[in-house]
């Protein structure tokens, strides 16, 4: 038995296998697919996709090392079940090529969320925040790091964009690990050194009001009122580590002692 090929739309077919051929050898199925794909793609197809059950180990490690590139979950698929998709295109580098084999591993490697705050002081250690719109509590300037960004660049970039504000970020002074919570998967948290500033520059914002209801300089003891918990043991945690060479990590706030 040969892996089977259904036709899913203009282009674009569906490999799939029965689960006893992954009994008989995952490396000989997965040179049969992929043998089966560059078939496919000398008669004109430009895409075939594998959808495999996220219980089947080996019928990953097939799709894998066939060349197939993970794109992600398709959830209730198949009666309501979840897939991993797998995918590669006629154009696609193959998998026996360095740009192909580094291609299917970073699509298959875990990829965690970068956040980039600022850490802007002024002259009476007061702490830069933002009352947001989407959430009731305050936080940190900044937000996400896009796909290929640097983080000091991309925590920059987002305190011009909500609030006007131009300022180079400096040291990184604090990585927070922030765990799952509340729907969000799990993330890094950098923080930056923005500075002292005169208090008065509040008044030059140029808030972005879809994200940014107001922003002004809070005590420590406030911001613990304004802001989530983590936040503030994340703000607190920056505060001390201002004088840190190379600045500190935490998770979700709280210093890391000792061996795991």
């Amino acid at each position: 038995m040969r892996p089977e090929l259904t036709p899913v739309s203009l282009g674009v077919l569906r490999v799939s296998w029965p689960v006893e051929l992954e009994l008989d050898g995952a490396d000989e199925l997965a040179m049969a697919v992929r043998e089966t794909a560059r078939e496919a793609f000398g008669n004109g197809t430009t895409r075939v996709e594998a959808y495999v059950d996220p219980a089947d180990r080996p019928g990953q490690r097939v799709a894998t090392l066939a060349g197939l590139r993970k794109e992600g979950i398709a959830r209730g698929f198949a009666d309501g079940q979840d897939r991993v998709v797998y995918a590669l295109l006629a154009g696609d580098e193959p998998a026996d090529q360095p740009m192909g084999f580094r291609a299917m591993l970073n699509a298959l490697l875990p990829r965690k969320r970068a956040i980039g705050q600022l850490l802007v002081l002024d002259p009476d250690d007061r702490v830069l925040l933002c009352q947001l719109t989407y959430k009731t509590d305050f936080d940190l300037p900044g937000g996400v790091v896009e796909v290929g960004e640097s983080p000091r660049l991309a925590v920059a970039r987002e305190v011009e964009e909500e609030l006007g504000l131009v300022v180079d970020a400096g040291p990184l002074v604090l990585t927070d690990w922030l765990p799952p919570w509340s729907g969000w998967d799990d993330a890094l948290c950098l923080v930056f050194d923005g500075g002292v500033h005169d208090p008065g520059i509040v008044d030059s914002f140029v808030r972005q009001e879809r994200e940014i209801r107001s922003a002004g300089f809070y005590t420590l003891e406030q911001a613990g009122e304004r802001c989530a918990d983590f936040t503030a043991r994340r703000i607190a945690a920056a505060l001390d580590a201002l004088t840190t060479p190379g600045g500190a990590y935490t998770e979700s706030g709280r210093p890391v002692e000792g061996p795991l």
